[in-house]
């Protein structure tokens, strides 16, 4: 991922949000649920697990063709997502295998903050 990218990951609505709560004092809780419940979350979780195609990625998430279309150009536009030509068809896979890390990441603070412990493993790891 180049800087540019980086930056526009930075500068997206969401984390500027997200940081916004943190830095007021507020609690991220609904910042962090509003772009997990988002399609383009659904989207980029998707893709995580694998490359695939947008009328695949329609069927799959249940949302139409013409929304997938539009979070997809936003993500690409943003730099989380790629291209890649496959004959007469577009797959689309994340822009670099570190975004899934990040997800996953995410995916764990917000079940830390869910249920007020400091990692999502506490009750299996007996800490927290």
């Amino acid at each position: 991922m180049s800087g540019t990218e980086s930056a526009s990951l930075v500068h997206s609505p969401a984390m500027l949000a997200l940081a916004s709560s943190l830095l007021r004092g507020r609690s991220p809780k609904p910042t962090i649920h509003a772009f997990l419940n988002s399609g383009v979350c659904r989207i980029l979780l998707a893709l995580r697990e694998a490359p695939a195609y947008p009328a695949d990625l329609a069927d799959a998430l249940g949302i139409s063709r013409t929304r997938l279309s539009n979070h997809l150009a936003c993500l690409r536009d943003c730099g989380l997502v790629v291209t890649v030509p496959d004959g007469r068809r577009t797959r689309y896979q994340l822009a670099d295998e570190r975004l899934g890390h990040a997800l996953d990441d995410l995916r764990a603070a917000v079940v830390a903050v869910e249920t007020d412990r400091a990692c999502a493993d506490a009750d299996e790891k007996g800490c927290c």
